[in-house]
């Protein structure tokens, strides 16, 4: 007997598709390690971290920083780093350097980690710092900047232009890079569209990683990681946000503002430098990123965007994944061709 055929998608009159219920398996093109972390998946439970549903700031930053402690611990012993807890310019921020003492003495970057404009500077600055660092041989300027609930836009994008400006004391702008993942990616797009806003000098290149230079959350990648990665809630059937994980960073700001989403404003993207875009398959920054990538290009700035097949959200989160190293090299390699 022949089987029955798959349920194929409807479409309704306002461009709406109804999408039939799916089993997705891991990608056979994703590497190996890939496929094993994917399969961890089905042993691990959904963290409250990412559901919105616990409210108490302090707890929430607790039991992030405890969940990635063991990721830091693999970040460190893998690429062991120098770290200077210091301030630059008024703000708290990591000086991480190579344990072997040896970095580009005329060239630094600068980090604004990720964390949903909330929590994660106890982990996410040095998950995403060390390698960065270590294989390429950088200063590298984590910062600490200013977060919800206690704080809202645009504390994190003054406080990382404050950062920049008192490494002009030291750098030519063309030898400053500025990266990072999630809403340390959003709040790199910030920033570039902020220096040239506020008279100051354009960085020399940039690094958007899992993010885009529009607002978080946003486009198909939205519904679609919400049903298979699963570790953010996706819009509702309105398409309003089911919850709003900056915990009110951007409440009463217009999100199509230049500075919170550039890439609608061509006269502004157009002033980027050159940056490196990457995201997932399964992340949903997969559109945000796109749309940015596409952006930038279509303004004439030199842009690559990398998609990992497979990955989610921030993958160079876990170094094991080959995927993960690639996207390292491809960072390293960015920087030292654009910071000339």
């Amino acid at each position: 007997m022949a089987q029955d055929a798959p349920a194929r998608p409807s479409f309704d009159v306002d461009g709406t598709v109804s999408v039939p219920e799916f089993e997705l398996p891991p990608s056979v093109l994703a590497s190996e390690e890939a496929r094993a972390a994917q399969e961890m998946r089905g042993r691990i439970p959904v963290s409250e971290m990412t559901t919105g549903q616990n409210p108490e700031i302090g707890a929430r930053r607790a039991t992030l920083a405890r969940m990635l402690q063991p990721r830091v611990d693999q970040m460190t012993a893998l690429y062991p780093a120098l770290v200077e807890e210091t301030t630059i310019g008024g703000v708290p921020v990591r000086i991480i350097t190579p344990a072997k003492g040896e970095f580009d003495p005329e060239r630094t970057l600068i980090n604004l980690h990720g964390g949903a404009f909330n929590v994660c500077w106890e982990s996410c600055s040095l998950i995403e710092s060390l390698p960065i660092a270590v294989l390429g041989g950088y200063r590298v300027v984590s910062v600490n900047y200013r977060k919800a609930p206690e704080f809202s836009h645009p504390a994190g994008v003054k406080d990382a232009a404050a950062v920049y400006q008192e490494l002009l004391k030291e750098y030519d702008a063309a030898k400053i890079g500025v990266f990072g993942c999630s809403a340390g990616g959003a709040l790199t797009a910030q920033l570039a569209a902020y220096l040239p806003q506020n008279n100051l000098p354009q960085m020399g290149a940039a690094g958007i990683f899992g993010a885009g230079a529009v607002r978080f959350q946003s486009g198909d990648s939205a519904y679609i990681a919400a049903n298979i990665d699963g570790s953010f809630p996706g819009p509702d059937a309105e398409g309003k946000l089911a919850a709003d994980l900056t915990l009110g960073y951007f409440d009463g700001v217009d999100m199509k503002d230049s500075v919170v989403s550039p890439a609608l404003h061509t006269d502004v993207i157009a002033q980027f430098p050159p940056t490196l875009v990457t995201t997932g398959t399964r992340a949903m920054d997969l559109s945000p990123a796109i749309v940015t990538n596409s952006a930038l290009l279509r303004e004439g700035v030199e842009s690559t965007l990398i998609v990992g097949e497979a990955m989610g959200h921030c993958y160079q989160y876990n170094p094991a994944l080959p995927e993960s190293r690639d996207a390292y090299a491809a960072t390293v390699a960015h920087f030292r061709k654009h910071l000339d």
